[in-house]
């Protein structure tokens, strides 16, 4: 009997000693930082710096967010409420930036429609403009693109203006900056659509009612995000 359980024994020990040990899970590690450091700068408007909310909700700073793996950095801004083309001109000569990007966005012409300016003054003060975004970048103008102009109209402040004039004149100065950037084969980003979607729905907007939320504006740079990603790639 004492012999059978030194066998049991020994048999019991042979099979502790063979068997697999489980191989501890390996540590979870953050994701590896961009290997790339893309400047960013946006020009433009009120919707640019986006008027009455905060600044992490600016489109071109969500923008930057979605586009971190990829080195995309937090945008330098030239851009005011009201501004026109020519305004915008005259505070880009006033900053003497003279940094080069890798990534140049413009978003303009909004106050010339809503001022009743000429088309063909926007038409000429827009080109002069993205040749600036294009020197901005270094002379490659695949490093930059501009987003269209929302349709203010269709926003709950604009309901007591004329809409269906206001959306025929957003038209026609997008169909002049569509454009002038095929002219310098620039990216153009269609955004006015999602501003005529909208509903009224009070979260698409900032409290004023007339500018957009950080919600609907991470629409904007979304729509955005695989043009830039073909540029920089």
């Amino acid at each position: 009997m004492r012999l059978l359980f030194v066998v049991w024994l020994l048999a019991v020990g042979c099979v502790s000693q063979g068997a697999e040990p489980v191989p501890a899970a390996p540590p979870t590690s953050p994701p590896p930082a961009p290997t790339r450091r893309l400047s960013f700068l946006s020009l433009g408007d009120s919707y640019t710096i986006g008027q009455s909310v905060p600044a992490e909700d600016r489109w071109s700073v969500q923008l930057a967010r979605l586009a971190q793996a990829d080195g995309l950095q937090p945008p330098d801004i030239i851009a005011q409420t009201g501004w026109t083309t020519g305004e915008l001109q005259q505070a880009i000569a006033a900053a003497n930036n003279t940094n080069t990007y890798e990534l140049v966005s413009l978003m303009i012409g909004v106050n010339n429609q809503y001022r009743g300016l000429p088309l063909d003054t926007y038409r000429l003060e827009f080109r002069q403009l993205l040749q600036t975004a294009v020197r901005f970048a270094g002379g490659r103008p695949r490093r930059v693109f501009v987003l269209s102009i929302p349709d203010w109209g269709q926003t709950p402040a604009g309901r007591g203006y004329p809409q269906a004039r206001i959306s025929q004149e957003i038209d026609q100065y997008n169909a002049v900056a569509r454009e002038e950037c095929a002219k310098l084969t620039v990216e153009f980003v269609d955004i006015t659509d999602l501003t005529r979607t909208t509903n009224y729905d009070p979260a698409q907007f900032a409290p004023d009612g007339l500018h957009y939320s950080g919600l609907h504006m991470r629409q904007w740079a979304s729509r955005a995000l695989p043009v830039i990603r073909q540029l920089v790639q």
